[in-house]
């Protein structure tokens, strides 16, 4: 399975995925303003593979000017349902369909890895002005829980994907990986948490590509073998899930 197919796979489950998602603690977004030593109020953001809008409203709270680039049909639409007061244009974030020197900051809410960085970063910099940033950041796995790590674990096994390995990569190494080399790049890790029904937390678990990909009968295999396990330990139905935000924020050199 293509990487293509598994980012285009989110358009067939747009609602699912704005309903159950995790979004983003405020810490987040106060480091961003501490890295690039400026307020999200009034600044220019292009929040790029914004989904059905998680990231994009969250800036959109904090007094961005913020305008969302979606590729997918569906996720765009919810995106416009979502936020109608914010612009969405169709384009990703290896041909952006932006003019140069617009934007003082772009972000990449869980999109950077369905970008390619050889043609990304150029882009990205090409629609910077001279002192914007970047701002790179996924919801990460908490290895140190034992039951989040365990689920990891049996998601790659059922999804015949490679499970992430338990040591986080060093702040070199997460710069090479994300193709940030040659550039100026602050890095901070943010822990936080929400408590969902396990309703919701398996609808988040469902809307993941590699899900998405699968066919419907081994999806709901797994989620019914899910749910039995997790009644063991969550006896309310309440799941508690903990993340820990990696943040990658890059500027020129």
């Amino acid at each position: 399975m293509t990487a293509s197919s598994r980012a285009q796979s989110f358009n067939a489950a747009a609602a699912q995925y704005a309903a159950s998602r995790p979004s983003y603690p405020p810490a987040l977004f106060d480091a961003v303003e501490e890295f690039t030593r400026r307020r999200l109020a009034g600044t220019r953001v292009a929040d790029v593979g914004a989904g059905t809008g998680i990231a994009t409203a969250l800036l959109y709270g904090r007094g961005a000017e913020v305008i969302a680039v979606e590729p997918g049909d569906a996720m765009a639409a919810a995106c416009r349902r979502a936020l109608p007061d914010v612009p969405v244009v169709r384009g990703d974030g290896n041909a952006l369909p932006l003019a140069d020197a617009s934007q003082d900051l772009i972000t990449y809410a869980q999109s950077w890895q369905w970008t390619d960085p050889p043609r990304s970063v150029p882009e990205a910099l090409r629609v910077l002005r001279t002192d914007g940033a970047m701002a790179i950041w996924w919801n990460t796995t908490a290895f140190d829980v034992p039951w989040i790590r365990a689920q990891h674990e049996r998601i790659a096994h059922h999804c015949e994907t490679k499970p992430a390995p338990p040591r986080r990569p060093d702040d070199n190494e997460a710069i090479r990986l994300a193709g940030l080399t040659g550039l100026r790049v602050a890095r901070r890790q943010i822990r936080w948490s929400r408590t969902v029904t396990l309703d919701t937390h398996l609808s988040n678990i469902g809307s993941r590509s590699a899900f998405l990909v699968l066919d419907e009968a081994r999806r709901r295999a797994f989620l019914a073998e899910e749910r039995r396990r997790l009644r063991a330990t969550f006896a309310d139905d309440m799941v508690e899930e903990t993340y820990l935000v990696d943040l990658l924020v890059a500027t020129r050199p």
